[in-house]
């Protein structure tokens, strides 16, 4: 739905975050850095879980201790380990650590006037992302998917080098870079006049063969995803949801192109033609899908095509958007849009297409989703498993996230209360660990 508010204008501030940690300029890397490259802490602690959830079952073990050896679960036990500080959970709902599948990590999202990007430098967006980041894992949220930036510097990537080398605190992040767009489509950040365009950008695309050459420049600074604009969208001057932006044969391309890659593809898809398309062109996920019909549906159940519905985010702008300044063309294509989401989710359960949690707000609201997929007929497991085991699965990452166990990172989060009968504990996070290091402790801080 949303599109990143920063302009793009290349800074050293946003740069930085590729300087080595003593002071030697490093070449900048071309890929996500391996785990290792990441300080480990010295944590040798275990949490005494009251409750610990299995997102994979729903069931509860109660009265738990997970043994935290560094980064990494060491091992979950029934009785406490002798000689190891204890965390006492015993009180709270223990649960893996979140993952928002539909971010945008830039800038400040609650500007969504059309020329907020123009306001706003690339240093500057970057360091809002900073703040971001803080909320993200705040809320719990210790892996996320950025889902594409207007940035030319590709600060997203900037922060997530950062992040991995240990140069800020931050969640796990697997990005976008640019979004691929037509000229004058969801994805074209220039609002202006003609007379006082800005100079065409590398991110549009109206050939299949400027899809290669978009694509490969996302790849060459360090793009995970690629994201595409299938379709229109809300929160600018001109496009139509309705309408399919990028062609089939575009986005199959970009497919091509990335997969031999070894990158993945997204697709902002709001219309029911350009849902299709995009599916058939191949894509690895559909983002909001609000006007899905049963063909589409069928089609991505065939394919194994994952969906990030963003539900909230439209709910949620319906109250909120002309307060933070959307346009009010924006504002009636929301409330347009709005009464075909509830329809196109429910083709989407009954056809158990794969689910995962993204959000596509402001990080201060990323906990409405749990409760919104729960209006939306998903039981609150389905909810929790769309933001863990399922999350990890769409982000490549089963191996190391998703579950609490043996030898995944020590990603752990608490809440006050039990989740499967009341969704809305989710948005109260009292405790959050990320790779053995606690971030939040609002239990014992009380005390």
């Amino acid at each position: 739905m949303k599109i990143s508010r920063s302009c793009g204008v290349a800074s050293a501030l946003v740069l930085a975050a590729v300087i080595s940690t003593c002071g030697q300029t490093s070449p900048t890397p071309k890929g996500p850095l391996t785990t290792s490259q990441e300080p480990k802490p010295t944590t040798h602690v275990a949490i005494h879980a009251g409750r610990l959830l299995d997102p994979r079952t729903g069931n509860y073990a109660s009265n738990v201790f997970i043994v935290v050896d560094g980064d990494r679960i060491a091992r979950v036990s029934p009785s406490a380990p002798s000689g190891l500080a204890v965390i006492d959970l015993s009180s709270q709902t223990v649960l893996p650590g979140l993952a928002d599948c539909h971010a945008h990590i830039l800038g400040n999202e609650k500007d969504e006037s059309p020329a907020s990007g123009l306001r706003m430098s690339s240093p500057m967006a970057a360091i809002w992302g900073y703040r971001n980041l803080q909320v993200w894992l705040d809320h719990g949220f210790t892996s996320m998917r950025d889902a594409g930036e207007s940035d030319l510097a590709y600060g997203q990537l900037a922060l997530r080098y950062a992040i991995k080398q240990g140069l800020i605190r931050g969640p796990r992040i697997v990005s976008a870079g640019n979004f691929i767009s037509v000229t004058g489509g969801h994805g074209d950040s220039d609002v202006l006049a003609p007379d006082q365009a800005l100079p065409r950008r590398p991110n549009l695309a109206d050939t299949v063969d400027e899809v290669s050459d978009a694509v490969r420049h996302d790849i060459k600074y360090g793009a995970d995803w690629i994201k595409l604009m299938a379709t229109g969208g809300v929160l600018d001057p001109w496009s139509d949801y309705n309408v399919e932006e990028l062609s089939e044969a575009q986005m199959a391309r970009a497919v091509e192109v990335a997969h031999r890659a070894g990158k993945h593809v997204m697709a902002h898809a709001e219309g029911t033609e350009g849902i299709k398309a995009a599916v058939r062109a191949g894509v690895d996920s559909i983002e909001h899908g609000t006007m899905l019909d049963e063909e589409g549906a069928t089609l991505m159940e065939q394919r194994g095509t994952w969906l990030v519905p963003t539900l909230y985010t439209f709910q949620f702008g319906l109250q909120h958007d002309a307060e933070f300044g959307a346009d009010p063309v924006s504002v009636a294509k929301e409330k347009a849009l709005i009464s075909h989401q509830q329809p196109a989710f429910q083709l989407a359960l009954n056809h158990h297409l794969k689910i995962a949690y993204g959000t596509d707000l402001d990080p201060d609201y990323s906990s409405g989703e749990f409760s919104a997929l729960v209006r939306g007929g998903m039981s609150p497991l389905g909810a929790i498993q769309a933001a863990t085991v399922n999350a990890a699965s769409l982000l490549g990452t089963s191996s190391d996230t998703g579950v609490i166990e043996p030898g995944k990172f020590a990603d752990i989060v608490a809440v006050s209360g039990d989740p499967l009968k009341d969704i809305t504990v989710m948005e109260h996070v009292v405790f959050v660990m990320k790779g053995g290091e606690i971030v939040k402790d609002e239990v014992h801080t009380r005390k």
